[in-house]
């Protein structure tokens, strides 16, 4: 959770640095406009001075042109200038009392100047100002009169003139003090500040942090005692307090890491023994080996992993509903011979093979009796776990205990695997067997039809032979004896051949998955056989594919080649091969030949082009076969890459 979320607003930290920050720039600002406004003032004031003293200069000013207007009264330029003097002193009362806006210039706002300066102004304008003007009036005894006056006053106006510059001046040194005054306590108040900033700073972040790092270097160093004392209530505080219950924690870890240690240490141990045990039982059950010897093997390990005293493995027979005992461990021969074959529900076990669940049976509290054969043999538990397949029942197998023995769930998961691992073996072994049962068929199927194709149809020639020969010999007519004794021995002759080919055939063998090589011998052996001549062409080498596809191919060659022995009176045979993405195998001969439709008028009849076939679909290839009467046959296999399945 955040710690906005936690402490209130005025607790945090940020909320008191910020707070002190800003107190500091109030402060300062407050300093800096004071010392700005004094400034200001200060320059207004010197404005006022330099105004007020521009009185006395033009009283005085003022005083010699009315004493020239006296002495020359018809002298109209002087009036003038009379005029515009009075004019310029009315404006500089003016701008002293409603200030310029140009620039700062202003009275002092203090009462004393005030009043000094409302004096003036009404001196000078109701005394000064009106004697002036009957100074230059055209009245000569008011002139004279006025004149006299006017020196008399003029005196005293400009001695309160001084009065008020004075007062102005006095005022400013005061403003000048309060502003030096302001400037020294800005500093002070910089010098403070920056001190009270670093002091707060130092006691808000850098002592909590070096706390904190002082307590995490002796968490480093292994002292788990190490806790920090809580003084506030911001994010320090709580991150004082998370270290603490921190260190609570590593304490409570490192005191009972031993503990921990031995009990993470005995788990990986079993835990180790059951991956054994796994491993074990799956490379056994692997081996080729009836089924015997697998259920004592497996019986074996897992009576030693579990402690048993006893157990059994018993095989469910579904077509007659039994039970059948295959091995057995620590039980009498008795408790065998009673329980070799049993029907489900006709004891515990049973019980447990009808409802098909795994059972661990508490024996201590029951009676013994001639149904409860395991009592009586003193074992006080006994467990019951099933065998499966593919989720098909297989059976079943037994732990028996003398002394009481509990399993964990773990322990009852690990005994289901290893049934499964069981029962997958032994279906395999069931599946092997129907598929050799099946090959071997399949086989003897295609040996059948080669002896009919051959031997068969040879012995029935000979019979023939035989009868024809019989009548011949009653008949006297010796010429025709000779005849069928001659086709006779040439019918045994060819019978041995095809007995031997037919042999050396059966006989053919892969060495190393040598494909190539196996092709050879047959060709070097049909050379011999015949004196044919053969020519071999070998392109490309694509991905090896299973034994059985290149063993089909193999018999698939060597009953092409027995058919051009028997049929084709050929002189010249080309096999050429490529082996690329897909298989193509071709076979041509320059024999006579046949016709194509006649062949398939025969049907099923011509067995040996019907046993090429068949071995051509039992690996997924296509098989074609183009002759023409006169022009020879051509035989093409092709093995399809997707139909190739890896060596």
């Amino acid at each position: 959770m955040p710690l906005d979320n936690i402490l209130p607003t005025w607790q945090r930290l940020s909320t008191k640095i910020v707070g002190v920050l800003l107190g500091f720039l109030c402060l300062a600002l407050l300093a800096i406009g004071t010392t700005l406004m004094l400034s200001w003032q200060l320059e207004g004031s010197s404005a006022a001075i330099n105004e007020t003293g521009s009185l006395r200069m033009h009283s005085y000013h003022l005083t010699v042109l009315l004493g020239r207007t006296v002495s020359e009264p018809a002298r109209l330029e002087t009036r003038a200038e009379v005029t515009g003097k009075l004019q310029a002193i009315n404006d500089a009362f003016k701008r002293l009392q409603r200030g310029d806006p140009q620039r700062p210039l202003f009275l002092p706002p203090t009462t004393g100047i005030r009043n000094a300066f409302k004096q003036v102004s009404a001196q000078w304008h109701k005394t000064i100002q009106v004697l002036a003007v009957d100074v230059i009036g055209d009245n000569p005894h008011i002139r004279i009169a006025a004149w006299k006056q006017f020196q008399t006053e003029v005196d005293g106006f400009v001695r309160e003139v001084d009065d008020l510059v004075k007062a102005i001046e006095r005022d400013s040194e005061m403003r000048t003090f309060w502003l030096r005054a302001s400037q020294m306590g800005l500093i002070a108040l910089a010098l403070s500040g920056t001190v009270a900033i670093i002091y707060l700073m130092f006691l808000l972040i850098i002592e909590p942090v070096e706390r904190l790092r002082g307590g995490i270097e002796k968490m480093t160093d292994k002292d788990f005692s190490a806790r920090l004392p809580v003084d506030s209530n911001d994010e320090f505080g709580q991150l004082t307090e998370g270290f603490n219950h921190m260190a609570d924690r590593l304490e409570a870890l490192y005191n009972s890491l031993e503990a921990r240690v031995k009990v993470k240490t005995a788990e990986l141990a079993d835990q180790n023994r059951e991956l054994a045990l796994l491993y074990d039982s799956a490379a056994f059950l692997q081996r080729l080996q009836p089924v015997e010897a697998m259920c004592e093997g497996f019986l074996l390990r897992i009576r030693t992993y579990f402690g048993a005293d006893g157990g059994t493995v018993r095989v469910l027979d579904e077509r007659n509903g039994n039970a059948h005992m295959i091995v057995h461990h620590g039980i009498s021969e008795a408790h065998v011979k009673a329980e070799s074959c049993m029907k489900p529900g006709e004891c515990l076990c049973g019980d447990a093979v009808a409802q098909r669940i795994s059972i661990i049976h508490d024996l201590r509290g029951v009676a013994p009796s001639p149904s409860r054969r395991c009592r009586e043999e003193g074992f006080e538990t006994v467990s019951m776990f099933h065998i499966f397949a593919h989720e098909q029942h297989v059976g079943f197998f037994t732990l028996h205990f003398r002394e009481a023995h509990r399993f964990t769930e773990r322990e009852q998961a690990l005994l289901e695997t290893l049934g499964q691992m069981l029962g997958t073996a032994v279906e395999n072994m069931r599946l092997g067997s129907r598929e050799r049962e099946m090959a071997i068929s399949e086989e003897r199927n295609l040996v059948a039809q080669g002896l009919h194709d051959s031997i068969a149809q040879g012995l029935n020639f000979m019979n023939i032979q035989l009868q024809m020969l019989d009548d011949s010999l009653r008949g006297q007519r010796m010429d025709e004896v000779e005849e069928i004794v001659g086709a006779l021995r040439a019918g045994v002759k060819e019978s041995y051949e095809d007995v031997r080919e037919l042999l050396l055939n059966f006989r053919s063998r892969l060495a190393e998955d040598d494909l190539i090589g196996a092709l050879q011998t047959a060709f070097v052996k049909f050379r011999k056989q015949t004196g044919i001549d053969v020519e071999f062409v070998c392109e490309g080498t694509g991905t090896p594919f299973s034994r059985e596809q290149q063993l089909q191919v193999l018999f698939i060659v060597q009953e092409a080649l027995s058919n051009i022995r028997k049929h084709a009176t050929a002189s010249h045979v080309e096999i050429r091969l490529q082996d690329g993405q897909d298989f193509m195998l071709t076979i041509r001969d320059d024999g006579v030949g046949f016709n194509a439709e006649t062949l398939l008028q025969k049907g099923e009849g011509h067995v040996g082009i019907n046993i090429m076939r068949e071995r051509a679909q039992r690996i997924l290839a296509w098989l074609e076969i183009d002759s023409e009467v006169g022009q020879g046959t051509l035989v093409s296999l092709r093995l399809p890459h997707e139909q190739r399945r890896a060596a």
